[in-house]
């Protein structure tokens, strides 16, 4: 159909070379990527304390937790689970700096109240599910174009990553569990989503000989995550259904 091509990501797609490239080397923590990581931490955290919605975008650009997750999605859309074990890892120790680096910051600040930007993160809702999706898939797309653009930045807004962890530091270091669990959910939706998303498309794009089998483990995988999806988005779907009710 002559509107097919209007929607056609494979318009202007890099080649796989480009792709594998660019997914796998985002997932690095060390060197730049380790310093960068620290200084969003501290950045996201000091704009959380002190309630500025410009220093918590400016932590979300510059935060490289995207990498890893595109990885991990990379890994298991293309079988190659050596990528998404060690996106796996990688994501892992980027959370374990990124909660108990921004526990320590907020254990050891003189302010200790519950800014409007922290509280606005510890209850996620069906909505934050919906704008991960939609940026996970933005984000991937602009990933697998021959020319980079703007979309990654937009998408670091879109779908908050650092000012959850750090929330969750906030929560740890006040002994708020209710934050920590709530701010904790927000960041593990968001993540999930986005590394679904970046699965179904990398699925289509990437183009790999799959054998009859291999096929099947992708299609058994892609079920898997569906379920798993379903479920992690309960609790935002009745915390949705009660925001709509109070107002």
């Amino acid at each position: 159909m002559e509107i097919n091509k209007y929607f056609n990501i494979h318009f202007e797609r890099a080649d796989d070379a480009t792709i594998a490239k660019r997914l796998i080397g985002g997932a690095k923590i060390k060197g730049p990527a380790l310093v960068t990581l620290i200084l969003s931490i501290f950045i996201a955290s000091i704009g959380l304390n002190m309630n500025s919605t410009a220093v918590v975008i400016g932590a979300m650009l510059i935060s490289p937790l995207m990498g890893p997750i595109l990885a991990i999605g990379f890994g298991f859309a293309t079988l190659n689970f050596t990528v998404a074990k060690s996106g796996i890892l990688r994501l892992s120790v980027q959370i374990t700096i990124a909660v108990l680096a921004s526990a320590l910051y907020f254990y050891i600040s003189p302010v200790q109240t519950a800014t409007s930007e922290l509280l606005a993160r510890t209850e996620p809702n069906i909505f934050d599910v919906f704008i991960a999706i939609f940026g996970g898939l933005a984000g991937i797309i602009g990933q697998t174009r021959k020319t980079l653009d703007n979309v990654i930045p937009g998408v670091a807004i879109a779908t908050a990553l650092m000012p959850p962890l750090c929330t969750a530091g906030y929560g740890l270091a006040s002994g708020n569990w209710t934050y920590f669990f709530g701010a904790s959910y927000l960041f593990f939706i968001n993540a999930f989503f986005i590394f679904f998303a970046a699965f179904i498309v990398l699925k289509g794009v990437y183009s790999l000989p799959f054998h009859e089998q291999a096929e099947e483990r992708i299609r058994r995988n892609q079920l898997i995550f569906l379920v798993i999806g379903l479920i992690m988005a309960i609790p935002s779907i009745y915390a949705g259904y009660d925001m709509t009710i109070k107002y």
